[in-house]
Order: structure tokens, then C-alpha cells, then sequence
């Protein structure tokens, strides 16, 4: 394995986290959306990531790594509470909050962001040996 193949892996993890950073926004944004009915209730996505392995001796322009191989929604129940009084309640006088735990949106928030760090001092350190690499022959 290259020393370069270590960048295309970190920068494919430094991808898939910016997905996961960015589907966590987007849940802790919808959070407090209200809706009349279970069918419109915005649900909380997750995006699911997969290893990606190349063959050296077959086919060295697919590169190692992890990518993000689709993105699911949670399939946890919504949040509904009885206010009749609101706008949006439907017939019965439910409203419906979207399936968004604060908590756990946080926490991924968090992961995703010191994932993506990690990734960037990997980068960094790697450019830092390829460069004393090339320092030793002068």
C-alpha cells in the first residue's frame, strides 16, 4: 500500500462524516416541525456507510475506503400530543412531532465532527512523513 492511498481513505471518511454531519443538521432543524398527520411527519434520517476494498491485483483505480451507501429513515414512532386548540391538530386533535431524539442527534453531531478531525490530523501527519520522505535526499 502507498503512502498516497492513505489520503484517499481519510478523504473518503472526511466525506461520508460531512454527509453524516450534514443528514444530523438537517434532523435537529426539522425537529420541532408539527404536522396533522403521520403521512406528512418529517422522520429522522441516518446515513448508513460501507467499506469499500480494492483488488491491487486486479484494479488499482478503486481505491480503499468508506462511502456512504444510502441514507434510512428512523423507524421509531413519531412524538403526538392532544392540543385541539392548535392549527395543524387533525380531527381527533393530535398533533404530530417528528421522531428526532436531541440527545442522540447531538451525540452524533459530536462523533461525526471529532471523526472528521481525526481524519484531517491523519492527513496532515501523513503529509508530514511524505514530505521528511523527500527531505531525506537532499
Amino acid at each position: 500500500m502507498s503512502l498516497l492511498n492513505i489520503f484517499d481513505i481519510a478523504g473518503s471518511a472526511m466525506s461520508a462524516q460531512t454527509v453524516r454531519m450534514n443528514t444530523t443538521a438537517s434532523n435537529m432543524a426539522n425537529m420541532d416541525a408539527v404536522s396533522s398527520s403521520t403521512g406528512e411527519t418529517y422522520r429522522a434520517r441516518h446515513p448508513v456507510f460501507e467499506t469499500v476494498y480494492s483488488d491491487i491485483m486486479r484494479d488499482d483505480s478503486i481505491s480503499n475506503g468508506v462511502r456512504v451507501a444510502g441514507i434510512i429513515e428512523s423507524q421509531a414512532p413519531l412524538r403526538e400530543e392532544h392540543r385541539p386548540e392548535h392549527p395543524k391538530a387533525d380531527e381527533n386533535g393530535y398533533i404530530f412531532y417528528p421522531n428526532v431524539n436531541s440527545i442522540e442527534e447531538m451525540t452524533n453531531m459530536i462523533s461525526a465532527s471529532r471523526t472528521y478531525q481525526n481524519n484531517v490530523e491523519i492527513i496532515n501527519a501523513s503529509k508530514q512523513m511524505l514530505l521528511r520522505t523527500l527531505s531525506i535526499g537532499q
